[in-house]
């Protein structure tokens, strides 16, 4: 028989925790009972689940009592305050936010590039941020076919990835701006409707943003590589949904062929290639959206270093960059379990 698991959504109403519900739905997930969780704002909001509305519970200390598995997608604040109470419950949490991803005590994971790593768990499983994780599905491949030396990313990324007021944001700015009158930022700092501007986390001391910096310390925890070089450039487009990112890899030795190349990229689970110069089709947002694969196109050798290609990747933030990756990880796990 199929064991079924008990299951907790922390965040229930964010974009990222109604796509968790959407999956557990959908992909037919083995559960034995459905927590929705939310602020107290939020609690006594009914949500359909298979055919039944499920009312929305205020998130306390004492929620997690006989969850097995504890999907968390409410920000870094809750996790670092509930996580330890759904632990000590008894549950595994697979946590969205930033709260543990960088703790030695955590696996980071990204269920096709080091699916290993959940074994090492103490309770809680951290999902990367968004854009590492879409970078990465593209990266990882080529370690097949060469030693990766070096990434140089510059990201494009969508309003999803602010949640569901931001995407929100960018329709009220693009209805005001088209009636002639002036776009009022509410959860951005700028307008967002036909402009773009550099992502709105906090600049250190070097300079480099958070989201930057988590693209660079990220990309190390997850490929085992702690030495690898990193540099990010991240900045918010007027796209609804899905990030997009050019990837600069440089590698150890001699570039691989660009067939060889093609070949990893291709035969990586969750990637598919979109390239096709003859019709100037390649990766575009609009098309990743609502998918689970990343896309990856404009494959191609850089002219300026020998060692090095080009690459640009489009995924879906709420899917891949975020609910999907820790639906995997619940999936993995469940295996890891009944194995």
């Amino acid at each position: 028989m199929v064991r079924e698991y008990n299951v907790a959504i922390v965040g229930a109403t964010g974009a990222v925790g109604t796509e968790f519900l959407r999956l557990l739905e959908q992909r037919e997930f083995p559960l034995a009972s459905l927590r929705l969780l939310a602020s107290k704002r939020s609690a006594g909001r009914s949500l359909r689940f298979c055919g039944r509305e499920y009312t929305v519970q205020e998130l306390t200390p004492e929620s997690f009592e006989g969850i097995d598995i504890a999907f968390f997608s409410a920000g870094a604040g809750r996790s670092r305050e509930f996580a330890p109470h759904a632990v000590a419950a008894g549950a595994i949490v697979i946590d969205n936010s930033s709260a543990y991803r960088m703790d030695p005590e955590v696996p980071l994971v990204v269920p096709e590039i080091n699916p290993e790593d959940i074994a090492l768990h103490k309770g809680i499983v951290a999902n990367p941020n968004c854009s590492t994780i879409i970078a990465l599905m593209a990266v990882a491949p080529l370690r097949k076919v060469g030693a990766i030396r070096r990434m140089v990313v510059s990201t494009y990324q969508a309003a999803s990835g602010a949640g569901a007021q931001a995407m929100q944001e960018l329709l009220d700015q693009s209805r005001e701006v088209l009636l002639g009158q002036r776009p009022q930022p509410r959860i951005f700092p700028h307008p967002i409707a036909f402009n773009l501007f550099s992502h709105n986390t906090p600049v250190g001391e070097d300079g480099y943003n958070e989201e930057e910096r988590k693209m660079v310390l990220e990309s190390r925890k997850i490929l085992h590589q702690p030495d690898l070089r990193v540099t990010a450039t991240c900045v918010r487009v007027p796209v609804l949904r899905a990030h997009s990112e050019s990837i600069n890899v440089e590698f150890e030795g001699a570039r691989p062929p660009l067939e060889a190349i093609r070949e990893a990229l291709a035969s990586f689970p969750g990637v598919v290639i979109v390239d096709d110069p003859e019709r100037s089709h390649f990766p575009m947002p609009i098309e990743a959206t609502g998918r689970d694969e990343v896309l990856v196109g404009r494959v191609r050798a850089d002219i300026s270093n020998d060692n090095a290609i080009d690459l640009f990747v489009c995924g879906d933030q709420i899917l891949k960059g975020a609910a999907l990756n820790g639906f995997q990880i619940a999936l993995e796990w469940t295996r890891r379990q009944s194995a």
